[in-house]
């Protein structure tokens, strides 16, 4: 099969072989590409979509970027059950297998160094979620007296101190929330060989219901993730109307700094 050459991830060479019915990006197999003791896992993609034009234009297409990631995700799920790939970014593409040795012959001393690194280690998200109230916890948006009668219209000064008491307890409540969240990162990452902290998710991009006030991502031994996942669970309602969310586990993504 022609076509430029899609490149998931690195890896040092394994024995255990792929599912047989997994396909890549582009519905194309991947298979293994070896180059100086290392293995790049490839596949053949069409120049139509991703030569470097028509890509550009593609990622702005976000059904065929979905399909895509999913694609690649697939990929590298398949890898870490077998592996501890270094996974590529998304979209890394070649003209020909020569460009892949290329680039693994220029970089082939940060590879090693990262993969041995994360050898036999694996990553876990874990976010945190704090269910959102009003700020000042009027709901009803009416000032004082607004359409009641008068011997049942709360007086101004009484007004202004309600409000400041419902002010004082939401204060209190996402002061709570977020000590939580410090010392569940605490714990996790005392655990943890690494984690990294990422930037808070947009509720409007992600779909998810409350403030995000953790977003982390834990390097884990692979051995020891069962003990990190009862971690984790015994936290979960440590603190009323949190929720915590565990992902994972992953290639390590987060931890692939190098490259």
């Amino acid at each position: 099969m022609t076509g430029l050459r899609y490149v998931y991830a690195i890896c040092h060479p394994f024995g255990t072989p792929l599912q047989a019915q997994l396909t890549g990006v582009a519905g194309d197999p991947p298979r293994l590409l070896h180059h100086h003791g290392l293995v790049a896992v490839v596949s053949h993609v069409p120049e139509r979509d991703f030569a470097e034009g028509p890509l550009r234009s593609r990622l702005e297409d976000l059904d065929w970027l979905t399909a895509t990631a999913r694609a690649h995700q697939g990929v590298i799920d398949a890898l870490t059950v077998v592996t501890t790939p270094l996974p590529l970014r998304l979209g890394t593409v070649f003209w020909d297998d020569s460009g892949v040795r290329v680039m693994i012959e220029e970089r082939e001393e940060v590879f090693r160094r990262t993969l041995e690194r994360l050898h036999g280690r694996v990553e876990w998200g874990v976010k945190v979620y704090a269910e959102s109230e009003p700020a000042d916890g009027d709901r009803s948006g009416a000032g004082p007296g607004d359409g009641l009668p008068a011997e049942k219209a709360v007086s101004g000064r009484d007004y202004l101190r309600q409000r400041r008491m419902r002010m004082r307890t939401n204060e209190n409540m996402w002061q709570q929330a977020e000590a939580f969240a410090g010392r569940l990162h605490e714990t996790l990452s005392a655990f943890a060989e690494d984690s990294r902290l990422h930037a808070p998710q947009n509720a409007t991009l992600s779909g998810a219901s409350g403030r995000n006030l953790l977003n982390a991502a834990y390097l884990v031994p692979r051995e020891e993730s069962e003990e990190f996942v009862e971690l984790v669970d015994r936290t979960k309602d440590d603190v009323p109307g949190m929720r915590v969310e565990l992902t994972g586990p992953w290639a390590a993504y987060s931890f692939a700094g190098e490259e």
